[in-house]
């Protein structure tokens, strides 16, 4: 690897040489352009994002007429890569957490057994009066709604009366579970912030990866690692022109970081378990990403393309011109 200075020089631009009327050809010429493609191909088409919000808002409607007798487009929040601006194209599904009134909680609390699964078949049922033609299933903590475009995973909620909203948990008997997905959002917004936008910015290409190279990591995990790696990283706040030792470096904190965990952002001291059933996909990542970064360096446009093609697809150019 040549001295991170080298290419802070370079990034900024060389002198042409003293021999020569022509300027000099700097190493890692198709970075910038590659990776600003990349995340251009991201990026929701307006139209995927349009229907997304038009089935968010026929979801609450239907549920604010049923539960508050009002066809209004209010008390949910939106959670997840969608809630969070971190989504990449296409679009398959939407985390929308619909606010019920308190009386329907202490109706449902006061009965026997699995009341949260009780809750969740409810909601179903309710939704399923207007979306009688849509495929419609309970899965835990959510009723997932498949429209023909995009999946809305509905989450039951009760304001709590500290912070945060109180959801239901069906499995193992079931349960009452506390979350905060704003404090969740605003604490992604602050990483982002701090790290000149690239928190999104990398976020969003390490979701192709997921989607492209099919790995069993969930999307907040990776955005979790994320925030972690990227200030541990000297260059982890610069420009694309440093997208690709980014991206190799962020792969290398995800291997140390397998079968580790981390606690829930929005501080209720829950445990999430990484896993490491995606390390053997970071560690075949991480060492295709060393070979591109050598061939980035050397100008091999498309020796370095095809490389990072095998992390993400067609959605990175092969070559840049």
């Amino acid at each position: 690897m040549l001295d991170p200075y080298l290419r802070e020089m370079n990034g900024f631009g060389a002198a042409p040489s003293l021999f020569s009327n022509s300027p000099e050809v700097r190493p890692w010429a198709y970075v910038t352009r590659r990776f600003l493609t990349l995340q251009s191909n991201l990026v929701p088409k307006p139209a995927a994002i349009e229907d997304g919000n038009k089935k968010v808002a026929g979801v609450v409607s239907t549920l604010n007429r049923a539960f508050r007798g009002e066809n209004v487009v209010a008390n949910y929040v939106v959670a997840g890569s969608w809630g969070k601006g971190t989504v990449i194209h296409p679009p398959t599904d939407i985390d929308l957490c619909f606010i019920l009134p308190e009386s329907i909680f202490y109706q449902f609390d006061a009965r026997a057994g699995n009341k949260q699964s009780q809750l969740l078949q409810h909601v179903k049922d309710v939704l399923g009066a207007t979306y009688s033609q849509t495929a419609m299933r309970g899965d835990g903590q959510v009723v997932v709604i498949a429209f023909n475009s995009i999946i809305v995973e509905v989450v039951p909620a009760f304001i709590a009366r500290d912070r945060g909203i109180i959801i239901c948990d069906t499995n193992n008997g079931g349960r009452w579970k506390q979350v905060d997905p704003l404090a969740e959002i605003g604490i992604l917004e602050r990483s982002d912030n701090a790290l000149r936008g690239n928190h999104r910015k990398i976020a969003r290409i390490f979701k192709q990866w997921m989607r492209h190279c099919d790995v069993s990591i969930k999307a907040f995990h990776l955005e979790q690692l994320i925030g972690e790696a990227l200030p541990t990283i000297s260059w982890g706040s610069n420009d694309e022109f440093w997208f690709d030792w980014i991206v190799r470096d962020v792969f290398r904190y995800m291997i140390g970081r397998a079968g580790g965990g981390f606690f829930m952002p929005g501080g209720f001291n829950e445990w999430i378990d990484l896993g490491d059933a995606w390390k053997s996909k970071a560690e075949t990542a991480y060492q295709r990403a060393l070979l591109a970064c050598d061939y980035e360096r050397d100008n091999m446009n498309i020796s370095a393309g095809g490389e990072w093609q095998k992390i993400f697809g067609t959605a990175i150019p092969e070559m840049v011109i």
